[in-house]
């Protein structure tokens, strides 16, 4: 079940903390009461202080620290580097592992006030091994990976937003599987800087939140900005992107994704059907093989000294990696490269690509995370995603789809993705 959230919207609380209506320390002890009460269940979070928690809202309280984001408590993925807490990458290799600093994206969530909650679950060096995070909508079911801790706290009020990060599709498969929003932004719109990066080429930071407009607020206030939604006379198209891997989605997936595209186009929206052409397609095979190359090269160390530490599954995966040579490696980046650099075709005459977002509703057990693939060819193309529930499945757990947009054109898609909410019954139950 969805629990009613505490909080309102970032936007609104921002107004309130600056109007002296609601401080800072209200917003954090919503989430330590709801990590005390919820967490021992859910296990979204390796890592927090209450002490710490309550110093950095008092702080804000006394106006020592200020900033477009000042009182907003998020938490942080455990790839992504904290002075304050152990970085443990998902991995029993480095249990207690302390940093002396901050990742860029928790550096400037400080800088512009947010008040750090802790650290979250991630699955072992961001890749398909989970941690022990169950679903919070329902506790026999996965959340998703590898941002899986990140979306549990989120979905369940733990967090009013949270960093994850995305080499293939781990932002949106759990954003949806637990019934948020997941932005992935254009590649290097957030910095990795104090990321632990599994593939240097496509990896991403972004967000788990309870709305597009959430999403934006963090992204945009870490470059000293604030998000503002569109004017209501903007008109919209969106295309609905056929390929050869909707085969994978279920049925129930396909109906909902068309439901919403027929209240969208019901709405005044343009949607149109096109096919992605055969050069994209054959793009979607290089993406997994980049993966298990430079993760090989990324995690050389471990897997030198302590390959029977990693998992089983890593293991294999990097083993991949070495089949692979260098001359392949280049020509698969190099097209890449080429197909990114005519990606803007696709966009013909819409506004966003409209495409599954997972296969189905999570699955049950926690053992396994679900599959990535709606999200491997945009992670690749560096495009910028929404990932939005939309409704409820058979089993009670959400459906939802992404949006994928123009490269670089991430304000205009999160003030698509902001309007196209109001057409999810599920977005629009949880607000």
């Amino acid at each position: 079940m969805r629990a009613n959230s505490p909080f309102p919207s970032i936007a609104q609380a921002l107004e309130q903390i600056e109007a002296g209506e609601l401080r800072a320390r209200d917003l954090a002890e919503h989430c330590l009461e709801r990590i005390e009460a919820r967490d021992p269940e859910v296990k979204a979070f390796v890592a927090h202080d209450a002490g710490r928690v309550r110093a950095g809202a008092d702080a804000v309280d006394a106006g020592v620290c200020k900033g477009l984001l000042r009182g907003i408590p998020y938490a942080v993925k455990d790839v992504i580097e904290t002075a304050e807490y152990p970085t443990g990458y998902g991995s029993h290799l480095y249990t207690g592992n302390r940093s002396a600093r901050d990742a860029a994206c928790v550096a400037l969530s400080k800088e512009e006030g947010a008040v750090l909650l802790g650290k979250v679950v991630t699955s072992e060096f961001a890749t398909q091994t989970p941690g022990p995070t169950c679903n919070p909508l329902n506790l026999a079911h996965t959340p998703g990976g590898s941002s899986s801790g990140s979306a549990a706290a989120v979905a369940d009020g733990m967090a009013m937003v949270a960093w994850g990060t995305q080499t293939t599709g781990s932002i949106t498969r759990p954003a949806v599987y637990c019934g948020v929003v997941g932005y992935k932004p254009s590649f290097g719109l957030v910095s990795t800087a104090g990321v632990n990066v599994l593939s240097p080429s496509q990896d991403t930071v972004g967000v788990l939140a309870r709305s597009a407009a959430d999403a934006a607020a963090l992204v945009l206030g870490i470059h000293g900005r604030r998000y503002e939604s569109a004017s209501e006379d903007v008109r919209y198209t969106v295309g609905v992107c056929l390929s050869s891997q909707w085969r994978h989605a279920s049925a129930q997936a396909i109906d909902t994704l068309r439901n919403w595209t027929a209240k969208l186009e019901a709405a005044g929206i343009g949607v149109k059907e096109l096919a992605l052409p055969p050069a994209y397609e054959a793009l979607i095979a290089d993406q997994g093989r980049l993966v298990a190359y430079e993760g090989r090269q990324a995690l050389a160390y471990e897997r030198i000294t302590a390959n029977a530490q990693i998992s089983l599954r890593l293991r294999e995966r990097l083993a991949g990696g070495s089949l692979i040579g260098l001359d392949e490696y280049l020509a698969m980046q190099q097209r890449a490269f080429a197909l990114r650099c005519g990606v803007d075709g696709l966009f013909d005459g819409i506004d966003a690509l409209v495409y599954p977002a997972a296969d189905d509703e999570a699955e049950e057990g926690i053992l396994q995370s679900g599959s990535p693939r709606f999200g491997a060819l945009w992670t690749l193309l560096h495009l910028p995603t929404v990932a939005l529930p939309l409704d409820v499945g058979r089993r009670g757990l959400p459906l939802g789809v992404q949006l994928v947009g123009r490269p670089r054109r991430d304000l205009s898609l999160l003030q698509l993705a902001e309007h196209a909410s109001a057409f999810s019954p599920w977005l629009m139950g949880v607000r």
